[in-house]
């Protein structure tokens, strides 16, 4: 019995290593984004505030999956949504877990709306109100931290 103890042992720590792994993979649905391009916020003398790596959602299926469950957002990174075209959007919360700014940009490259402290999993519409092309999603109070306000501007990748 005493020879089979530490293969015992072995096989444990095996399959809980691989249970905790499991439920890491849960818990962030397998999702890992890609940060491919940067933007910057510069102020309205256009003096560089704060830049950001962003992962680009522009097509329908990533604009509709934004930060649908992801979990961890690091705090110099986020999303560019990119649009068609300027009109007015809609966004929500549903399925998003992290607490979010939502800053709306037009096709001038000027913030029209900030949305800040989203409230995680929320359905209700968060509207830019004015038309926009753009949409930058970064972690709550960042745009506090950083001074960036509506009729700043943004850079995005070409």
């Amino acid at each position: 019995m005493q020879k089979f103890l530490p293969f015992f042992f072995i096989i444990l720590l095996v399959n809980c290593s691989v249970s905790d792994k499991t439920e890491l993979d849960e818990k962030n649905d397998g999702r890992v984004l890609d940060f491919t391009d940067e933007v910057s916020f510069y102020s309205s003398e256009e003096r560089l505030i704060s830049t950001i790596d962003v992962a680009i959602a522009d097509d329908n299926d990533s604009r509709s999956e934004g930060l649908m469950n992801v979990h961890e957002l690091p705090a110099d990174a986020g999303m560019l949504f990119i649009f068609d075209g300027d009109q007015p959007r809609s966004f929500w919360m549903a399925n998003t877990p992290l607490s979010l700014d939502i800053i709306f940009v037009n096709s001038d490259l000027e913030i029209v709306r900030i949305h800040r402290n989203t409230t995680p999993y929320s359905q209700d519409q968060l509207l830019s109100e004015l038309p926009a092309k753009y949409v930058v999603e970064v972690n709550a109070g960042y745009t506090v931290n950083y001074d960036i306000t509506e009729a700043m501007l943004i850079s995005v990748p070409e």
